[in-house]
């Protein structure tokens, strides 16, 4: 049974988690900065918005004084994920979940570990406050699957005790084709939020006219669509029905990306858009419109790096 949770990374994702599941299960938090991890032992961690929540956590900046778990979500960057995995090296008994976006999170693990993992997507979001408050804004579903040898049986355990906390989340036998949703779904949603400035609304649906920028989200995703044909993927959902109803729900969502560079930080242009641009190069399809959004965001990045 999974009793203790370890949560890697207290950004967004990694606050929610984890302020959910201290409600039902013994929580643990490894942060990327000691300041952070004072202020939760400190003041605890409140969830907001669509939740109302006040949780206590045990919380760490240093891996080696984690207490013994038997699950860890990392819920860090794609951009800290090798470093986050090396701290958890030589740790033996847990399973790991990985909550990255992009291909190719589970093989930086993998090097580090011979772990049972789990895959996961989350459409879930929020807007973090402060390191010790998140506000749950977005309540969909967190998607999990096993990764190589990993039972099936641990990966509807580990979605029993996230739906038990008031989350909800969906297992997989195959993730693959919920993966490939979310990446033609991220490349184009979190890259064209970086370029504009614009948080994910109504515009990204709009295609009355030339000019509408749902046009060229269209088109995108298209080009996105035809690179999962080709490598032999189905795909769970649609990402153009993905997009059209996000931006029905009524509330403007900033996507990750656009709050990097907003923030002038790394972004996680190589594991989302580059993963894409490089499956297609490998499988030979042309994606114009896809390579050079990459490129201009990694341009934008470069800008202030």
């Amino acid at each position: 049974m999974i009793e203790r949770v370890c949560v890697v990374g207290a950004g967004t994702i990694g606050s929610l988690f984890a302020g959910h599941l201290a409600q039902v299960v013994e929580v643990c938090v490894l942060t990327r900065r000691p300041e952070h991890a004072r202020a939760l032992n400190e003041r605890g961690l409140r969830v907001t918005g669509r939740s109302g929540l006040e949780s206590r956590v045990a919380a760490t900046a240093d891996a080696s004084e984690l207490p013994p778990f038997e699950l860890g979500i990392l819920c860090c960057k794609g951009t800290d994920l090798d470093a986050a995995a090396t701290s958890l090296e030589g740790r033996s008994g847990p399973a790991l979940m990985t909550v990255q976006n992009g291909l190719g999170a589970e093989e930086v693990v993998r090097r580090h570990g011979d772990w049972p993992l789990i895959s996961a997507i989350t459409f879930m979001s929020g807007t973090r406050r402060s390191d010790t408050e998140v506000e749950y804004i977005l309540d969909t579903e967190t998607w999990l699957g096993p990764y190589g040898n990993t039972p099936f049986a641990l990966v509807q355990e580990a979605e029993a005790l996230i739906v038990s906390t008031g989350l909800r989340a969906r297992a997989f036998e195959d993730l693959r084709p919920a993966q490939w949703s979310k990446l033609v779904f991220n490349a184009t949603v979190n890259g064209v939020a970086a370029l504009t400035g614009l948080p994910h609304d109504f515009r990204y649906a709009s295609e009355n006219g030339p000019a509408d920028l749902g046009a060229l989200v269209h088109a995108l995703m298209e080009e996105g669509k035809a690179v999962a044909r080709a490598a032999g993927q189905g795909l769970a959902d649609d990402p153009w029905e993905m997009n059209v109803h996000a931006t029905r729900r009524g509330s403007a969502h900033y996507p990750s990306m656009l709050e990097d560079v907003e923030a002038r930080r790394p972004t996680e242009v190589e594991s989302i858009n580059g993963a894409l641009v490089r499956e297609a190069e490998r499988l030979g399809v042309e994606v114009p419109l896809q390579r050079s959004l990459y490129a201009l965001v990694a341009g934008r990045e470069a800008s202030y790096r």
